[in-house]
């Protein structure tokens, strides 16, 4: 098919709208797939996105459509994500379409991850095809929600499509609306095609997602990435349909996959543009952004032999995961690791769980955190994302912490609770918006490291269910922040010391000292467990000691002979307690950090 009968878009709306269901319907009505070959969540590929009902990855799949007045035309679906946590997902996805097929459920109406996704993909150009979904819901109010569609994403009324994924209603008029309304592909003279993603496979290496922006490419040609200048050739190509199918070539616009052999996971970046090494393009595409990381946190083996093994699953599952970042770090207390970044907690909840389904990998996450901003008393700043690297406070001249700007939309009645939520971290509500009758959308300023724990769950709780979130960086603020370190016996747990706000610091000592007198072992002389910011102690737990009972052997008689044995053996504890060093088992280390 040439490139005017050929349409590339992806679905995109908020968490549990819809999307995957739309897409299963979308291949069922072009025959894509077999009636054997149905089930539920039919692109969802991995066993963690069918068990937690979402998607994380986003996966392509080509399908022949037969349109009743026009013919055939070859459809390229690109599923995405809807959690704000895979927003570079999203973007990545976007970048390889023409258009977008904006989801909306007819019963929750317009959510954060609507409007962030739909502004996302009207910055990149692309023309959008709303879709009101799960309009046979009892609690669907289609009048509401196109009533905040106009006035919210300015997307005139007269455009929406009512349909039923579940049912499978409307999907023929959003096969037309997509015929119809999102553009042909531009295709360029030169050979250009764009790797949006990658994954990694034992036997074949890199296996490069594809979108041909020009130009054919056909089996055995000499390529080259032109970023990092690889020139390599092509041993297979093909379509997803939605498994992999070879094909003798892609042509211009369409979107497949190609095998070149490359084992080096490094060899290969997102973003980069494949050309033909004979007739190399004159300029790369724009590729993506630079993704920063927004959260941080140690990564370790639990068995330490196991450092080898973890250094390469980690650059495997970059490779397939392009918002991941690593680097090397050691702790005494945990051995060697990295310090990963994350784009949120749900990211890196998603990526411990794959290191440890995909690579039979035991590993231990340390305390997230987030890139502190530290200005010195000699005119110099620092970046800082560890406690470990923290500089003495007699150099620090002030500290900075990240700043998001969130878009919270929240039921009228949890409006209170909501607010309460948002003093309690320190949050600042610039402005609320009435966007349906009982739906608000407030703007409001917070730290980035306040919401990295129990925020959104709260959130939930306080609006059963019905509250989202979507945020973005807003820079940085000075704030009085401070290094709680733990100390038992006197000696510092490196692998326990966080960066946390003056206002908070009793507060969390005080729960880290009682759950470590919990879990440490008892010695034979009492342990003071200390949070402490420098010098200055804010909470304290004391470990009893183990007593051997040394009056047993003393039947009656005067008590002056026992007391003289007790002040012996108290004598003894405090020599001991002076030499003593308390050696903390490793499964405390990892019950402290898992909870």
């Amino acid at each position: 098919m040439g490139p005017e009968r050929i349409r590339n878009f992806c679905i995109i709306a908020h968490i549990d709208h819809g999307k995957t269901t739309l897409s299963d319907r979308l291949l069922e009505a072009t025959g894509t797939i077999a009636a054997r070959e149905r089930q539920e969540q039919l692109l969802d590929s991995m066993d963690l996105e069918r068990e937690r009902g979402i998607t994380i990855k986003s996966h392509p799949v080509s399908m022949t459509y037969r349109h009743p007045e026009g013919g055939k035309f070859l459809l390229n679906l690109m599923d995405t994500p809807g959690h704000v946590d895979f927003s570079y997902e999203v973007s990545r996805c976007l970048a390889a379409c023409e258009g977008a097929l904006l989801l909306i459920d007819a019963s929750q109406g317009i959510e954060a991850q609507t409007v962030a996704n739909g502004l996302l993909a009207v910055s990149q150009g692309l023309h959008i095809v709303p879709v009101i979904n799960k309009v046979d819901l009892p609690g669907a109010d289609v009048a509401r929600v196109l009533g905040q569609m106009e006035e919210v994403l300015a997307l005139p009324r007269e455009e929406a499509v009512l349909a039923s994924a579940k049912t499978g209603l409307g999907v023929d008029a959003i096969l037309d609306a997509i015929v119809r309304r999102i553009p042909p592909p531009t295709v360029s003279e030169e050979t250009k095609a764009l790797i949006f993603d990658s994954v990694f496979d034992a036997y074949r290496g890199v296996i490069c997602y594809v979108r041909i922006f020009g130009g054919t490419l056909r089996l055995g040609d000499s390529v080259t990435m032109m970023r990092t200048a690889m020139g390599t050739q092509i041993k297979e190509l093909g379509r997803f349909t939605p498994a992999m199918v070879a094909e003798e070539q892609l042509l211009p616009g369409q979107v497949g996959y190609l095998v070149t052999g490359i084992r080096n996971v490094g060899d290969i970046k997102i973003g980069d543009t494949v050309t033909d090494s004979g007739r190399p393009a004159r300029e790369p595409l724009k590729g993506y952004r630079e993704v920063r990381p927004m959260v941080f946190s140690g990564v370790y083996p639990l068995d330490t032999s196991d450092f080898e093994k973890l250094k390469a699953a980690v650059g495997r599952l970059r490779l397939n995961d392009s918002a991941l970042s690593y680097a090397p770090e050691s702790s005494i207390a945990l051995g060697f690791g990295f310090r990963c970044g994350f784009l949120g907690l749900l990211h890196m909840e998603i990526v411990l769980e794959r290191l440890r389904r995909e690579y039979g990998l035991d590993v231990l996450s340390t305390y997230p955190s987030v890139v502190y901003r530290i200005n010195l008393t000699d005119g110099t700043a620092k970046e800082v994302d560890s406690p470990q690297f923290f500089p003495d406070p007699s150099f620090i001249k002030s500290i900075e912490e990240p700043l998001i700007l969130a878009t919270l939309h929240v039921p009228l009645d949890a409006l209170g609770e909501v607010l309460s939520l948002l003093n309690e971290k320190r949050g600042l509500c610039n402005g609320t918006e009435n966007v349906g009758g009982d739906r608000l959308m407030l703007t409001c300023r917070l730290p980035l490291n306040e919401i990295l724990i129990d925020f959104n769950d709260r959130l939930k709780s306080i609006t059963h269910g019905y509250g989202s979130m979507d945020y973005d960086l807003a820079g940085y603020a000075k704030s009085d922040l401070v290094k709680l370190d733990l100390l038992v016996n006197g000696e510092p747990i490196d692998a326990f010391s966080s960066i946390i706000h003056r206002s908070k610091v009793v507060t969390h000592g005080r729960k880290l000292c009682e759950k470590l007198k919990e879990l440490l072992p008892r010695q034979l002389f009492k342990i003071a467990i200390q949070a402490a910011i420098g010098a200055e102690v804010v909470a304290r737990e004391t470990l009893g000691a183990l007593r051997k009972d040394v009056t047993a052997k003393c039947y009656g008689g005067d008590i002056t002979r026992k007391r003289k044995l007790l002040d012996k053996q108290k004598e003894g504890k405090k020599r001991m307690k002076q030499i003593g060093k308390v050696s903390i088992p490793q499964d405390t280390f990892i019950k402290i950090l898992k909870n």
